[in-house]
């Protein structure tokens, strides 16, 4: 299957016109990221999502045996009258069955039911090696002094990046290390070079962690004036990532209730009572 390159205001948008191009769902295709918008003055974005997208290969299908019948031999005579249908047979029966109210789902529907190929796994080790030599040429051609520490966990790749100066690579609201994350992505990716390989988790002296406390303690707080007061609390855009530490948040907390609002990049979290 070819590859088909779209943009998008976001990387998000250019993946859902990819996805419009080829006609599939989004676990049905393999993408790789080739730009990202940039942060510009103001907090306006600069550039555009670039990527590229194809339908995941499968294996072809094995062509069904056909048995060669003896020369002279009358179809009829040799089963009993229930012979195959002949191409022409085949054509009309396949023309009438969608006219009699076939199979009428999208194609991209009736693919995602077919079993996938299953792909080989690469080795965590070589997933750890490629992720910590990528960070490490990063804090390299930043001139900073840092360590990385990349280790597997169940799906997961976990790496951490400790040093003095590592600030630097968390940005407002984590902007940032998250694009630096989804970087190290694309890169594991292409290293893969078609096996499976681990969901990759960034993090910078903790901060991750740091952050999910301290929202999730927000979160608290907004649930306790929506119990007592009865009303709705709408949270900022957020990210994906912190959309789902509140809607998580929320779960455990009896008589409230979370949902999302607007669309990306504008997505909010709102909490309200159940």
């Amino acid at each position: 299957m070819e590859w088909v390159e779209t943009t998008g205001k976001t990387v998000e948008e250019a993946k859902e016109a990819a996805l419009d191009r080829l006609g599939v769902d989004e676990q049905d295709a393999e993408f790789e990221v080739i730009e990202e918008p940039r942060s510009g003055l103001f907090g306006r974005t600069r550039g555009v999502g670039r990527v590229r997208a194809r339908v995941l290969p499968r294996a072809p299908r094995p062509k069904p045996e056909r048995r060669r019948r003896a020369k002279g031999a009358r179809p009829d005579a040799a089963d009993g009258g229930d012979r195959p249908a002949a191409a022409g047979d085949r054509k009309r029966s396949s023309s009438n069955a969608s006219k009699s109210g076939g199979d009428k789902r999208p194609a991209a529907s009736r693919r995602a039911e077919e079993p996938k190929k299953e792909r080989e796994v690469m080795e965590a080790t070589a997933q750890c090696e490629v992720v910590t030599t990528f960070l490490d040429g990063v804090i390299a051609a930043m001139g900073l002094e840092a360590t990385v520490r990349a280790e597997m966990d169940d799906d997961v790749l976990r790496a951490v990046l400790d040093g003095s100066e590592v600030g630097l690579l968390i940005g407002p609201k984590l902007g940032t290390l998250d694009a630096l994350q989804e970087i190290t992505r694309n890169v594991l990716q292409r290293h893969a070079d078609g096996q499976e390989y681990a969901k990759v988790v960034l993090d910078v002296a903790g901060v991750r962690e740091m952050r999910r406390t301290a929202l999730a303690s927000f979160v608290d707080d907004a649930a306790k004036r929506v119990l007592d007061e009865g009303v709705e609390v709408v949270f900022e855009v957020m990210s994906s990532a912190d959309r789902k530490v509140v809607h998580d948040t929320v779960a455990d907390i009896d008589g409230v209730a979370s949902g999302s609002v607007g669309e990306d990049p504008r997505r909010r979290v709102v909490i309200r009572p159940s």
